[in-house]
């Protein structure tokens, strides 16, 4: 079980010498990795203060030195695959290779989409989702690109250099449990981030759902079962070890790999002193 911290990229975490700074200590505590929301207004009635996630982990990566960086989640269907692929790629050459990108549809959809005149319908953003990460996939490869997708066209074009990491940046794949389609689209890839019905940000979900999710996911991976496959859970940890223990050592045996330390999204989820409190006393140990 590896450990994580998960902050928004607003309020005092849109700092970026701020989150250069919980990244540094979060290293030293010994935590494996600082992962940053990818929003653009989240919920605008609040009218927060926004900083652009990238930038945010270019400042982290230049504080440290071990722990891996990236962002849970962003919304491919609202971003250009092109530019994208380039930021995650200078990202994991500035980091030397400690980048993982997380990728969904994103939420909310009204205000993340609809208030910038994107597409707001379910099944566009899932496409929109699928054919970005083919070509984020392609781009990450090396390989010169031409593509005539359904919302996308390349025509031959290369963009170097590549990721360090290879074949590609470990992905990581957002979705709610119980529902399939996003479990299956995980499967494709490197890792599943699910949210779960029963259980929202910040709370840790029920084993036996961690268990089953665990067990669908790698029912659809025939195909990748040879490598490597992260399923990443979270909530708020307690920092007694018996305690620790028995909240996350049963998600370890269910199929979990990563514990992520995240709050309750609410009005003080922006707040970077308690989540330092936290950062200072080191990831649970078990």
């Amino acid at each position: 079980m590896r450990y994580s911290i998960n902050v928004p990229n607003f309020g005092d975490f849109a700092d970026a010498r701020a989150l250069a700074s919980l990244a540094a200590t979060a290293e030293q505590a010994g935590w494996d990795a600082l992962f940053v929301w990818d929003h653009v207004v989240h919920v605008k009635s609040r009218r927060q203060t926004f900083a652009d996630p990238w930038l945010l982990l270019t400042a982290a990566a230049l504080a440290t030195s071990r722990i891996r960086l990236g962002t849970l989640v962003t919304p491919v269907g609202r971003r250009r695959p092109h530019q994208l692929a380039r930021q995650v790629s200078t990202l994991d050459q500035i980091s030397a290779g400690r980048t993982i990108f997380g990728a969904g549809l994103g939420a909310p959809v009204e205000d993340e989409y609809g208030s910038f005149g994107e597409p707001t319908d379910p099944v566009v953003i899932a496409e929109l989702l699928d054919e970005g990460l083919e070509l984020l996939d392609r781009y990450w490869a090396g390989e010169t690109v031409t593509h005539q997708g359904r919302h996308h066209q390349v025509h031959e074009v290369s963009l170097l250099p590549t990721p360090v990491q290879r074949p590609r940046v470990p992905v990581w794949i957002a979705g709610y449990w119980p529902n399939r389609r996003p479990m299956r689209r995980a499967a494709r890839w490197d890792g599943v981030v699910p949210l779960f019905a029963s259980a929202g940000h910040g709370w840790t979900p029920p084993v036996e759902e961690v268990r089953e999710l665990a067990g669908y996911v790698h029912s659809h991976r025939a195909e990748q079962s040879d490598r490597p496959f992260d399923v990443v859970v979270g909530g708020i940890s307690p920092t007694d070890p018996a305690q620790a223990r028995d909240l996350i050592g049963p998600l370890a045996e269910a199929g979990a790999t990563w514990w992520d330390e995240r709050r309750p999204i609410d009005e003080h989820i922006g707040e970077l002193a308690p989540v330092l409190r936290r950062v200072e006393q080191g990831p649970p140990k078990l």
